[in-house]
């Protein structure tokens, strides 16, 4: 008897527990269903809109420092990742030889400006002449006149044997000099006069060869000017390979200068992915770099092709043996962040971002319209 009573009392305990289990069974499922509900509806109104990609890296608009002018590098002002300001001076050339062909300018700049005011001095000694020569041709046309009128009075007197022929003809041999004379001041006023045009064809050559001179002059103050590479944007440096001594050319890369300040995502979005996506539409980024951090942005601009129009051997399709591929369209996004959180921020860092496209569901319902799939 007493080796039964535990069998009977375990036997008798067994359906006590089967309704809490079952109980329990049921809250844990319409939990779960409950649970997928959420997730579903959750799915339909937000999810379907979210746009997800992990092809994403952080990029900058670098700056490459290149010199205008060849030297020999004289010095070095900034270090490896040294941070910069915009004018800052990186690099001094050795400027003697620009030095010199400056100054040399600024000789041929003066010698053309003295050629121009001995022009003018000439021009005005020119028209002083002119004044000369116009007054001795008035007194050469007074003396013919004179002369004219002598031998018109004498001429009468001889013939009736008042005055010798021999007066008469010392009369005639005046006026013939007399008009011979007023013939050369003449001449000598045209030649005068025609000097004018001479000596100011030689100014304007000479204003021509000073603008000539004050370009080179300039040039070759660019040039001096250029031996110093400053910085056009405000960043860091990177990849500096220039060293003291070195012989550049123009072109030579010396360094490249990283706004890393102005740091800004590319997603590469597949093509199945863009449809509702649009400008100004927010994104949520998790850079590698910071685990567990969630920053912002917005959708910045779409790329006018996808990466593979842009490659180095662009694909070609026209083939018999073609495979379709998704393609995959770079979007622009722009990065809210805060000073101490940009310092981590580098071009080139992993990313993956969402895009939340749900501000342009009513973009899709006119797109429908607009082709007649209402």
């Amino acid at each position: 008897m007493s080796a039964t009573l535990p069998v009977n009392e375990a036997k008798g305990a067994t359906p006590a527990r089967r309704p809490a289990t079952r109980r329990l069974l049921m809250a844990a499922g319409l939990l779960a269903l409950l649970a997928a509900a959420a997730w579903g509806v959750r799915w339909w109104m937000v999810g379907r809109f979210i746009q997800s990609t992990d092809d994403a890296y952080l990029q900058a608009d670098s700056m490459t420092v290149a010199p205008k002018v060849s030297g020999y590098v004289a010095e070095v002002l900034v270090g490896d990742n040294q941070t910069v300001a915009v004018g800052q001076p990186l690099v001094r050339l050795d400027s003697r030889q620009y030095q010199a062909a400056l100054e040399q300018a600024n000789a041929t700049v003066a010698a053309r400006q003295a050629d121009i005011v001995r022009g003018q001095a000439e021009l005005a000694q020119q028209q002083a002449s002119i004044g000369q020569a116009r007054a001795q041709l008035d007194g050469a046309v007074s003396n013919e006149a004179h002369a004219l009128a002598q031998v018109k009075r004498y001429e009468p007197l001889a013939a009736t044997g008042a005055e010798t022929d021999e007066r008469v003809a010392d009369l005639r041999n005046t006026a013939r000099q007399a008009s011979a004379t007023r013939a050369a001041d003449a001449a000598a006023l045209q030649v005068a006069e025609r000097q004018i045009a001479n000596l100011q064809a030689q100014i304007a050559q000479a204003r021509a060869q000073l603008d000539a001179a004050l370009a080179s002059a300039r040039q070759s103050q660019l040039d001096a000017q250029d031996t110093v590479l400053r910085s056009t944007i405000a960043g860091r440096v990177g990849d500096r390979t220039v060293r003291v001594g070195q012989y550049v050319q123009p072109g030579t890369r010396l360094m490249t200068i990283v706004p890393v300040q102005d740091v800004y995502l590319t997603a590469n979005f597949k093509e199945t992915q863009i449809g509702l996506m649009r400008v100004g539409q927010p994104a949520t980024i998790r850079v590698d770099a910071l685990p567990g951090e969630d920053l912002h942005g917005t959708v910045d601009s779409f790329s006018p092709g996808t990466g593979s129009q842009f490659a180095l051997l662009p694909a070609q399709n026209a083939t018999g043996n073609f495979t379709k591929i998704v393609q995959r369209v770079p979007v622009k996004i722009h990065i809210v962040a805060g000073p101490e959180t940009r310092k981590v921020l580098l071009p080139g860092l992993s990313v993956n971002v969402d895009v939340d496209t749900r501000g342009a569901r009513d973009t899709a319902e006119r797109i429908e319209r607009e082709n007649g799939l209402d």
